[in-house]
């Protein structure tokens, strides 16, 4: 090595030292500058705490500095007591002019009161480690009002009590529903004290210490407006009046029309707008009208106001009322094709369902004949119960008839007494005397219908209140009246009796409703092959005497054409043959010379 690179090796050694020595001397001033503003941080958080930023004051008292635990007892103190000190409130009456109310209010009554806590943790108190806390605690007091709760439904019948008199109330919009249709009641604007601005004067009383506020009752908007009872309109009411909703249990549906649910629904107002309100119990009777809470009940027809209706088949079914309202309340907002929902049910199906007695084509009164009988209180018992247990019978396309059957054996147990009956050739007293009158009506209702005859038996002697070869007795159990429905509808027959008294003859109507198939003619030929009475001489105790009369053969031709043609189909004949009616001498006959 040269001395001049010695040299310049000497001299740059030195300075390379300094530098070393240098940094040294920086890092430690850093690491002491660090503790220095930690252990003040630290300090800084020690002083703030959980309490107020300094100079924090609350509608007027001074909080600032104080932890949270005794910023709350500060406003209780301040507060507390102010929740029972009367306010004195003057309500006047519009600018027409309609006096004035006054009276003391205390804010517990109306529910007014401060929430410390709320106040407090609002004002600023809370115990953070972040620069922004600390900042506050120190800069960021300020002059705060308290946090307020007012109860807004004891301040609005407070203030009604006070403003009675003063103004009109206003009226909130209405929907209503009747008879299946929607009606609207309009809003009406009125006269009362605004509760926000009322709520707030009592507010600023209260914190102030103030005894006393004065409201006035102004222009007023009912809370159900034009566009609240339109929107109840579209969304609820209108689609629920629009058609029918039909629940499925099962296999079987009950269908409820707008005017049978339309009384089980209201809208009611609730948060300033109208909400739908189902009554449940309604509904849920409705749907139980419509089913059987026990075993199925079959469809049938019935006459309803002189016309033939289907009564629907009742399924036996049990179900949870919940669960139909919800599955009604769906549908009362879906669209026309929507609206059928399934209910989940236990369902047990009627055996003669509603399609089936609908497809039965029961239309129409298609046969009909009225009888008269002279006054006897046996008959009008007699033909009467017969009448009840006939009427409503319902043939099905194929179905004989039986009266025997369909009325019974005549007993006292089944309702029938003891009245006159023929019995060989002469009258006699048993059960069901005058029964024959039901026979014979039922007979010419089934022959102008058309219905084929399988068995009937006229009376041995003609009686002249019946038509003459068409006519019919019964006895239980071996003679009978029997008809067949040949045709291809069901048959409904109606039966009514209207009792006799001492001076009107009563009346017996046997009607068939069903579709006409056939137009009946009778044609009865005249009387023929007479036959003279002979007398008879009784001894028996329950001898009746008669005035006997002579027999004769008679025929009748029933002529059937189809419904709405003049050609003849076919023709049927009846022939008769009345024995004479013997006359009945009650005695031993006299003796002969």
């Amino acid at each position: 090595m040269t001395l001049l690179e010695e040299a310049a090796a000497g001299k740059s050694g030195k300075p390379e030292k300094r530098e070393r020595l240098g940094g040294k001397v920086v890092a430690l001033v850093l690491v002491l500058l660090v503790a220095l503003v930690a252990g003040g941080y630290a300090a800084a958080h020690q002083v703030a705490g959980d309490k107020v930023p300094l100079g924090t004051t609350v509608s007027g008292v001074d909080i600032g500095g104080m932890s949270r635990a005794d910023a709350i007892a500060e406003l209780q103190e301040a507060f507390a007591a102010r929740g029972a000190e009367p306010i004195r409130v003057e309500v006047a009456g519009p600018s027409t002019g309609s006096g004035t109310r006054g009276a003391d209010v205390r804010p517990d009554e109306i529910g007014l009161a401060i929430d410390y806590a709320a106040t407090v943790d609002a004002a600023g108190a809370e115990d953070s480690w972040s620069p922004g806390r600390q900042w506050d605690y120190f800069t960021g007091g300020d002059d705060l009002d308290a946090v307020v709760d007012v109860d807004d439904s004891l301040l609005s019948a407070r203030l009604a009590e006070l403003s009675e008199g003063l103004g009109v109330p206003p009226k909130n919009g209405r929907v209503e529903f009747e008879d299946g249709r929607v009606s609207v009641v309009d809003p009406v604007p009125g006269e009362a004290v605004d509760t926000e601005a009322a709520g707030e004067a009592l507010t600023a009383a209260y914190l102030d210490g103030d005894d006393s506020v004065e409201l006035t009752v102004t222009e007023a908007e009912a809370d159900i407006d034009d566009a609240d009872v339109q929107e109840a309109l579209n969304g609820f009411a209108n689609p629920a009046m629009a058609s029918a909703v039909t629940l499925v249990f099962g296999r079987s549906e009950v269908r409820l029309q707008p005017s049978q649910y339309s009384d089980a629904l209201a809208m009611v107002p609730e948060d300033g707008e109208l909400v739908p309100q189902i009554d449940e119990r309604k509904i849920t009777r409705l749907v139980e009208g419509a089913t059987s809470s026990g075993e199925p009940v079959d469809a049938t027809v019935e006459l309803v106001d002189g016309e033939p209706k289907v009564i629907p088949a009742k399924p036996g079914v049990e179900f949870e009322p919940d669960d139909v309202v919800a599955v009604f309340t769906d549908l009362l907002s879906a669209p026309e094709g929507e609206r059928t929902g399934k209910v989940e049910a236990t369902v047990r199906e009627a055996d003669f369902t509603t399609k089936e007695a609908r497809a039965l084509g029961i239309k129409r009164k298609v046969s009909g004949f009225t009888t008269y009988y002279p006054h006897a209180d046996y008959r009008n018992t007699n033909i009467g119960r017969a009448a009840e247990l006939i009427n409503g019978t319902i043939l099905e396309p194929g179905e004989t008839f039986s009266l025997n059957d369909t009325v019974g054996e005549r007993t006292a147990e089944n309702g029938f007494t003891i009245g006159y009956v023929i019995s060989n050739g002469v009258l006699v007293q048993d059960y069901g005397g005058g029964v024959s009158q039901m026979a014979t009506t039922t007979f010419n209702a089934m022959f102008f219908a058309g219905l084929e005859d399988v068995e009937h038996k006229p009376h041995s002697f003609y009686i002249d209140r019946y038509p003459e070869g068409r006519e019919a007795t019964v006895a239980w159990p071996d003679l009978d009246l029997q008809f067949r429905n040949d045709t291809d509808y069901g048959v409904l027959i109606h039966a009514t009796v209207t009792p006799s008294t001492y001076s009107t003859q009563g009346v017996v109507t046997v009607e068939m409703y069903s579709t006409k198939v056939w137009d009946i003619e009778s044609i009865t030929s005249e009387r023929y092959n007479y036959r003279a009475p002979a007398t008879r001489h009784l001894t028996t105790p329950d001898c009746e005497p008669f005035t006997g009369y002579s027999g004769f053969d008679v025929d009748v031709t029933r002529v059937f054409r189809e419904h709405g043609e003049d050609a003849v189909h076919h023709t049927e004949e009846f022939h008769t043959a009345y024995t004479a009616a013997d006359t009945v001498v009650c005695g031993r006959p006299p003796k002969q010379d």
